[in-house]
């Protein structure tokens, strides 16, 4: 008996293509199959400090991500995290923090298939953005390891401001509004392709 692994489809399958005609000062690319674990958990707890532990971070702050690790920490709310890691990491690192918080009251969620990601990065990154995106995206008023959940073009997105003067931005966006916000960026840019 053959046991066929099923064929993950990028919710933005295609549109590579399409980001590379973006015009200089921008570049889109989509990192899909991360892994997202969704982190439910009393800051400061003995869970807390478990998952800290295993993880060799600490949870950030509010409107605030640690991204030096493998392990990427995005702050969501009072008590919520998402913890971003490469792909394909999701049960292993699930089965080891639910060992490490054992019966200490947090959860954690693979959520891995409700969201892409999407990199830009380049001098246009924080011009495009604000053609839709009320967040001031200046670097005084959101430094580097910002964290903002917010809307852009009507569609809601946690924005990573991952360089300085956001011209490293991290979007992660629910898979079914994807191709939306790939195709309003794309019109986003139509004024600083010069006529191409």
């Amino acid at each position: 008996m053959t046991v066929e692994t099923p064929v993950r489809i990028s919710p933005l399958d295609g549109w590579q293509h399409t980001f590379e005609r973006l015009p200089d000062g921008l570049d889109i690319r989509e990192l899909p199959f991360l892994t997202q674990l969704s982190l439910r958990v009393q800051p400061g707890s003995p869970a807390a400090r478990a998952v800290e532990d295993t993880l060799g971070i600490t949870l950030p702050g509010p409107s605030r991500a640690d991204m030096s690790g493998e392990v990427k920490a995005l702050w969501l709310g009072p008590d919520e995290w998402l913890l971003v890691a490469p792909p394909d990491r999701g049960q292993d690192l699930v089965t080891r923090l639910r060992t490490a918080i054992g019966d200490a009251f947090a959860t954690v969620t693979d959520v891995s298939a409700q969201r892409t990601t999407l990199a830009l990065s380049g001098h246009l990154t924080r011009e495009v953005l604000a053609r839709g995106c009320a967040i001031d995206l200046d670097p005084r008023v959101t430094p580097v390891g910002s964290c903002l959940t917010t809307l852009l073009a009507q569609a809601g997105v946690t924005l990573v401001v991952r360089g300085v003067a956001a011209s490293s931005v991290w979007l992660l966006v629910r898979s079914s509004f994807a191709s939306y916000v790939a195709s309003w960026l794309v019109d986003a840019c139509t004024e600083y392709r010069g006529g191409s």
